[in-house]
């Protein structure tokens, strides 16, 4: 016969209460009592630390997380089935919505899909004007992530500086693409135009001053004590846990897993590339941070190593059945206006398969699989959007911690919600 534990839920040291909730044990009785009951408590979503319109419905002792429930889909917009019902070029903006504060990289990683799927390899100079683009990218997002979550917890300074940052880099992206936001920059087999010598000078310049930046934002927040203080030790995601629950970018490698795709299953010049694969093994929030803020220099020097290596060459594929003919050819060229007209229309008509292909984004593995049936439009699209998977591990690293962390926590994922809605 099991003995049962008897706990009474007024006199019983309160650490010894969370752990026999959170363990389950059936041999263990808690005594409520009728005026201490636990409480459900609803954060977001329109709560601004929750990133985005994010759900977490939280069970609480007091003040301390005994469950929690997050609840996705309020920014869902059927991202997948539109492109089953438009070209594979037509659908190349809607990637800027997605991680919409990375867009330049989605439209990367949608592209390479696409590519591999119609066996078509870029030209060198595009490869690497890609790895430029995407490391911008991640340093964009990577500040955007600092920022916000130094602000979460009360550092609203950092926030106005990453910002500051931010901006400079969208000034690069406005000349680059000739937009700053939702850019819409790549094509199948190429990119939309030439990187110039203006935009390479804007870049060098750029990241001259980004390392000025980032040690005002390490002097300001790395021997805080409050940001120290509500960061550090909460959240915590073993490295077993976080492989089971499909985490990947950052919050696996500051779980001590040193997997990056860049390096671990590489694609466009990246194994030419040196750069170090950042890790850390406290597994917390506080390293969560840390981990974005050091891959910052590292796309640093990626780009710099980039921008040696290039040189002149085209930026388009030679395929004219699925590359679209530049501008200057269709107003010049009966044929290149008809091929365009084929191209834009009806699309470009990769053979029957599947191909899956994903990059490392700034918030993880985010691949696209795509079966073709040989028309012009793909006939099934699946997003493997990092966000998403990400927030699968939110209840496990909530529970036992205070309802004050759940902004840190959350902010330590880095959701976007219109990656993980879709």
């Amino acid at each position: 016969m099991i003995e049962q534990e008897i706990i009474d839920r007024k006199s019983a040291p309160k650490q010894k209460i969370i752990e026999a909730l959170l363990s389950k044990d059936s041999s263990v009785t808690i005594v409520e009592d009728s005026l201490d009951n636990e409480m459900i408590l609803n954060m977001g979503p329109q709560h601004p630390a929750t990133h985005g319109v994010l759900r977490v419905v939280l069970r609480l002792d007091g003040e301390t997380i005994i469950s929690s429930e997050c609840e996705l889909g309020y920014l869902h917009r059927g991202y997948e089935k539109l492109a089953e019902n438009m070209t594979f070029h037509e659908y190349i903006p809607h990637t800027d919505r997605l991680d919409y504060i990375s867009p330049i990289a989605n439209n990367v990683a949608y592209c390479l899909a696409v590519e591999k799927l119609m066996h078509v390899e870029v030209p060198r100079r595009s490869q690497i004007i890609r790895v430029i683009c995407c490391e911008l990218a991640r340093i964009s997002s990577h500040l955007m992530a600092a920022g916000a979550m130094g602000m979460d917890v009360g550092a609203l300074t950092v926030f106005v500086w990453t910002m500051r940052e931010r901006e400079k880099l969208y000034d690069i992206f406005d000349i680059l693409t000739g937009a700053r936001f939702t850019v819409s920059y790549m094509r199948i087999g190429g990119m939309a135009q030439d990187i110039t010598a203006e935009c390479i000078k804007m870049i060098k310049d750029f990241l001259d001053g980004l390392s000025e930046a980032t040690r005002e934002i390490a002097a300001m927040l790395h021997k805080n004590r409050i940001f120290i203080g509500r960061c550090e030790g909460i959240g915590i995601m073993p490295p077993d846990e976080a492989i089971d629950v499909g985490w990947t970018g950052p919050c696996l490698r500051a779980s001590g897993i040193p997997y990056d795709l860049r390096r671990d299953s590489p694609y466009l010049i990246y194994p030419e590339l040196d750069f170090d694969v950042i890790t850390r093994t406290e597994c917390d929030a506080l390293a969560r941070y840390f981990v974005r803020f050091d891959e910052v220099a590292q796309s640093v020097k990626i780009i710099r190593q980039c921008l040696d290596k290039l040189q002149p060459g085209p930026i388009f594929a030679q395929d004219a059945k699925i590359v679209l003919p530049r501008k200057d050819e269709i107003y010049s060229s009966m044929e290149e206006l008809i091929n365009d007209f084929v191209l834009v229309n009806f699309g470009q008509a990769p053979p029957k398969g599947e191909s899956y292909h994903a990059i490392e984004a700034s918030k993880g593995e985010l691949g696209w699989y795509l079966i073709s049936d040989g028309t012009g439009t793909p006939w099934r699209s699946k997003i493997r959007s990092p966000s998403f998977v990400n927030l699968q591990g939110l209840s496990r690293i909530l529970e036992g911690a205070m309802i004050s962390d759940v902004v840190a926590i959350i902010g330590s994922l880095d959701p976007i919600m219109g990656e993980a809605d879709k």
